[in-house]
């Protein structure tokens, strides 16, 4: 189901779990839908446990919601407007970031995060997800999240304004899974940006489950498989 502004896929059974997956630069929200199938999530929803037939694999009914991100003037591609997050000025962890963006979409992204509980969702039952820019806008606004969530997936990117985590993060998700991802040949956002990342919050104390492939800025089987074993240990 498509809205205005995000892409729905619904579980077969009444939702226990979201997944809350942002897309990169200049994709939108249609971009991952076709790894819902892929993951083979597809098994009975927590209510349903009991009455599963023998030899029938239980999975979490989950609701998957894909944000389209705003069309805005992006620096680093000459201006060109674009789905983004927030603006880019240039691939270097020098350059100044975009601060407001980041904050208008982590308000943005957190209000599907509210509405997932108000549709009777509990905070510990929804994961932050996302992809490139879409990954960086997931670690950015889960540290930050008031309420705990129950893990967070960030694919082949990097952590925006690391200066500020410090004094910015939450204490309700300082022990929140985190499943992070890089291709090794990525040509787009470096490795060695996602490393960054990686020892950052290891150093800070968050519990990072480290995975990289031989790839490029992309998502490969292996990574499908991996995110399905680790979605079904915080969401089964």
């Amino acid at each position: 189901m498509t809205e205005k502004n995000a892409v729905y896929v619904e579980p077969e059974n009444q939702a226990d779990a979201a997944v809350i997956l942002m897309h990169g630069l200049g994709a939108d929200g249609h971009d991952f839908e076709s790894m819902v199938p892929e993951l083979g999530l597809s098994g009975l929803g927590r209510a349903e446990q009991g009455r599963a037939e023998p030899g029938r694999a239980v999975a979490p009914s989950i609701r998957w919601i894909f944000p389209h991100a705003p069309v805005r003037s992006v620096t680093v591609n000459g201006g060109y407007s674009m789905r983004a997050w927030y603006d880019i000025i240039a691939i270097d962890p020098n350059a100044p970031e975009d601060e407001a963006g980041i904050c208008e979409s982590a308000a943005a992204i957190g209000a599907f995060i509210h509405t997932e509980m108000e549709k009777g969702i509990p905070a510990d039952r929804i994961v932050l997800a996302g992809f490139s820019q879409g990954g960086a806008m997931a670690l950015y606004t889960a540290l930050r999240q008031a309420e705990s969530l129950a893990g967070l997936i960030a694919m082949s990117c990097y952590l925006p304004l690391p200066g500020k985590l410090a004094s910015e993060e939450s204490n309700a998700n300082r022990g929140i899974p985190i499943f992070m991802a890089h291709g090794t040949f990525d040509p787009v956002v470096p490795f060695a940006f996602g490393e960054t990342a990686r020892d950052l919050l290891r150093a800070d104390g968050h519990a990072v489950e480290w995975h990289e492939y031989q790839m490029d800025h992309s998502v490969c089987q292996q990574e499908v498989a991996d995110l399905r074993k680790w979605l079904l240990s915080v969401l089964g």
